[in-house]
C-alpha cells in the first residue's frame, strides 16, 4: 500500500469511515466506506458506479413497477448515504443490488 492510500484511509477511518467486509472487485485489498464512497487501500480504486438513464420514449410507455424501484433506489442511496452502522451499510447494498437486478428485469419485458 502506497504510503499516501494509508494516510488517506487512515483519515477517513479518523473521520468516521468503516471497513468493508467485501473485498475490492478489482485487487481484493481492504476497503474503507464514508458516505457511500468506497476506496481501497491497496489499489486506491474506487468500484464503478451504475448510472440509471431514461430515455424520453421509455418516460411514455414506463409501467408503475418501474417508477416504483427507481423511487425506492433513490430512497435507499440516500439512506446509505447517511447511514454510518457497517452492518446496516451491508444491508442497504444487498437491498441495492436487488432493486438494480429487479429494474434489470423489468426493463427486459
Amino acid at each position: 500500500m502506497s504510503e499516501e492510500l494509508r494516510k488517506k484511509a487512515a483519515e477517513m477511518l479518523l473521520n468516521g469511515a468503516t471497513l468493508l467486509s467485501e473485498p475490492c472487485p478489482y485487487c481484493k485489498g481492504v476497503r474503507v466506506m464514508k458516505e457511500g464512497q468506497a476506496l481501497c487501500t491497496k489499489c486506491g480504486r474506487a468500484p464503478e458506479k451504475r448510472k440509471i438513464v431514461i430515455e424520453k420514449n421509455e418516460v411514455k410507455n414506463e409501467n408503475p413497477l418501474k417508477k416504483t424501484l427507481e423511487k425506492k433506489l433513490e430512497v435507499l442511496s440516500k439512506e446509505l448515504e447517511q447511514e454510518m452502522d457497517h452492518d446496516k451499510q451491508q444491508s442497504i447494498l444487498k437491498s441495492i443490488n436487488l432493486v438494480l437486478e429487479m429494474m434489470e428485469k423489468v426493463k427486459k419485458q
